[in-house]
């Protein structure tokens, strides 16, 4: 595992400087498909920038807007970004009810292919990045290499941390209890959670819930056969770092780990740039086409 020092850190922003999020232009499309049950889903996407394509896939219960600081770098470094909204968020419409993992990973496969007919970067966030190791197990073809930002699936929660998740999703909960849930599952300690106040999606997360449960995880967890980069934040309670660390040990040839500081499940609020700064470094390193 790569423990990202104060130097290293420093080398990557100076190799991956980019404009800064507002400077990047973005328009929404839409893409639709009838699934096997004949039935229709339409899925939207924030899009940004030109060249080879990454697709970028939210947390649980989350949007596409968690990724504006991110595709606005990495659009802005030289590449095409999607960030999508999944079923039931944003303009995104399709059903909840016999979904599986496949099937909502097909939904951004269905928006990497309307918007090019080469393979795509798909990075994943927390429960997203189930989504796109399912995708990339499911549909090889259509992945070059899968980034996971919080790659849990592996290891249990702390009771704790379980009742925090959950309490985030509970739309009775008073605005304090709410954010406080959020901050016990989500920041690292000292960081502030109301960045991640608003922006949560029940009914959404129920459904991707569901869809994990009607899945064995054996059939997604390997991520396929793409290369994989992890970016592991320290501080996380939710996808601890024993995650990754079995993740590596089962594909060593194929998965690189980078653990960032002061971070935790959120980690995209808290580490805005050094993401961005790894991300873009890796793509440049990777010569991603």
């Amino acid at each position: 595992m790569t423990h990202l020092s104060r130097r290293s850190a420093l080398a990557l922003a100076s190799a991956a400087a980019v404009a800064p999020a507002a400077a990047s232009a973005q328009t929404l499309r839409s893409f639709s498909r009838i699934d096997d049950k004949g039935r229709q889903v339409t899925i939207s996407a924030i899009v940004r920038g030109k060249g080879p394509l990454v697709v970028l896939v939210p947390s649980l219960g989350r949007g596409a807007a968690d990724f504006d600081d991110l595709a606005a770098r990495i659009s802005a470094a030289g590449f095409q970004t999607a960030a999508v909204d999944p079923r039931g968020a944003g303009r995104s419409r399709g059903p909840s009810d016999g979904v599986t993992m496949f099937d909502l990973a097909d939904d951004f496969g269905m928006v990497a292919k309307g918007l090019s007919d080469k393979p795509a970067v798909f990075i994943g966030h927390a429960h997203g990045n189930r989504i796109v190791r399912a995708l990339a197990s499911k549909r090889p073809e259509q992945v070059s290499r899968l980034i996971l930002l919080a790659a849990g699936g592996q290891v249990k929660m702390e009771p704790e941390v379980q009742t925090a998740l959950s309490n985030v999703f509970v739309t009775t909960l008073s605005p304090e209890q709410h954010l406080a849930a959020v901050k016990t599952a989500f920041f690292a300690p000292g960081n502030d959670p109301s960045v991640w106040r608003g922006g949560w999606y029940p009914d959404v997360a129920a459904g991707q819930s569901a869809a994990g449960a009607a899945t064995p995880s054996g059939e997604w967890l390997d991520g396929g056969h793409a290369p994989i980069l992890i970016v592991q934040a320290a501080n996380d309670r939710v996808a601890a770092p024993a995650n990754a660390e079995a993740l590596k040990k089962a594909h060593p040839d194929r998965v690189t780990v980078v653990t960032i500081p002061n971070a935790g499940h959120a980690m995209l609020p808290e580490q805005p740039k050094l993401i961005a700064d790894i991300v873009i470094n890796y793509l440049k390193s990777a010569d991603v086409r």
